[in-house]
């Protein structure tokens, strides 16, 4: 089958690669139709993202169809369409019957303590074979592999499978209630659901911090305030419009690929380039960079900055871009003199996806109108370099293998 592989920092390719097969009583094979480019995906390509394994495909999304099932899936029949949530989660330890299915006990190959389990990761998190390919082996499949609803579509149900829930989940970390204002760091895929998601979870207003004018405006439709890092200084902007206390919540959907501004007032005040520099070393010491392309986010401690300056006292930020294993540097001190509460982690996938398709088959939400590009696997090489770049009007590329 044809399938996205990873073979090194800065370097994926489009090979030939054995079909998967049953391995265990509760897999599935899956015949995947719809599958997408996830920022999480750039930070394998670029470094910052350390322990990837050659060989690797990649991807976290999918929407497809059952073509095979061991004896312990009982509840999928062949030809059932399903999502697949990109955390993987057995159902039945104690992690998985809280609705923490991210922190599962026996998903993850490398032991109970290994942490979150995915598709298409790094090798402490399994690793499993990801989904940018023809056909995945879904573990787990009795759980993770959800029937999609009559009247979803692959281009609806696929925004399902991950970015949906992220965002769902970093308004949740938030602790985003009624009336609350709200700022969403980055006005990516998962940034423009986290604007969705806190509407939708009750907050008065949403003011949306990015530097790309499309993203931006994207945002806008959606019902985003929208504040342009290289034209304003965000923090300043955050006290202004809210009254000099800055929002309530905020969600930190950019992580540790952040940029600093280019240009504009927050230019002078970022990250200094030389720390800055240093954190990049120390998060992505083997960079994928090639000239401008594969180049990890030049501060990776920006968007956490922000984030802590801009924030009201006493308020609370929702973690969900991410920051790997290898990132030692956040700013404690300051969150601390503000007596802010932090809450991060991967989001429990399985534990949203059955309520979002709820929403999408009644109309409540159409997802499919944050998707920018549909190209077919064959051109998933470029998509992903042009992804990368950050050019305008791209935001979220699905990529079809029918």
């Amino acid at each position: 089958m044809k399938a996205v592989v990873w073979h090194g920092p800065g370097d994926i390719r489009l090979d030939d690669v054995s079909d998967p097969t049953i391995q265990e009583p509760n897999d599935a094979v899956v015949r995947i139709t719809t599958s997408a480019i996830c920022g999480t995906d750039l930070h394998m390509v670029r470094g910052t993202m350390a322990g990837m394994e050659p060989g690797t495909v990649l991807g976290h999304e999918a929407v497809g169809v059952v073509e095979e099932t061991g004896p312990g899936v009982r509840n999928l029949p062949k030809g059932t369409r399903v999502v697949i949530g990109s955390t993987v989660g057995c159902g039945y330890c104690s992690y998985c019957r809280s609705g923490t299915y991210s922190q599962c006990d026996n998903a993850n190959p490398n032991g109970r303590n290994a942490g979150t389990a995915f598709f298409g990761g790094p090798g402490p998190t399994g690793p499993f074979d990801g989904m940018q390919a023809e056909y995945v082996r879904v573990p787990f499949a009795n759980v993770g592999a959800v029937p999609v609803p009559e009247g979803v579509t692959d281009e609806q149900a696929i925004m399902v499978s991950d970015i949906f829930p992220t965002a769902w989940f970093g308004g949740r970390l938030a602790e985003v209630g009624q009336g609350d204002t709200v700022a969403v760091l980055g006005a990516g895929p998962v940034g423009q659901f986290a604007v969705v998601s806190a509407l939708l979870q009750g907050a008065g207003r949403v003011i949306v911090v990015d530097g790309v004018p499309s993203r931006l405006e994207a945002a806008r439709r959606l019902g985003g305030e929208a504040v342009d890092y290289n034209a304003e200084d965000p923090v300043q902007v955050l006290q202004e419009i809210t009254g000099g206390s800055g929002p309530d919540r905020v969600i930190d959907a950019v992580g540790v690929d952040s940029e600093r501004p280019k240009t504009g007032p927050a230019a002078e005040g970022a990250e200094p380039a030389e720390q800055a520099e240093q954190e990049r070393a120390q998060v992505a010491p083997d960079s994928g960079q090639r000239g401008e392309q594969w180049e990890p986010g030049d501060g990776p401690s920006q968007a956490a900055l922000w984030a802590v300056q801009g924030i009201a006292k006493a308020g609370t930020i929702g973690v969900i871009g991410v920051y790997p294993q290898t990132y030692a540097t956040y700013p404690f001190g300051q969150a601390f003199m503000k007596n802010l509460t932090i809450r991060t982690g991967n989001c429990p996938h399985r534990r949203y996806i059955p309520d979002l398709l709820r929403l999408v088959a009644s109309g409540v939400v159409d997802p499919a109108t944050v998707m920018t590009q549909h190209e077919g696997v064959t051109n998933a090489i470029e998509a992903y370099e042009t992804f990368d770049r950050r050019e305008e009007g791209w935001i979220k590329t699905v990529l079809s293998t029918s």
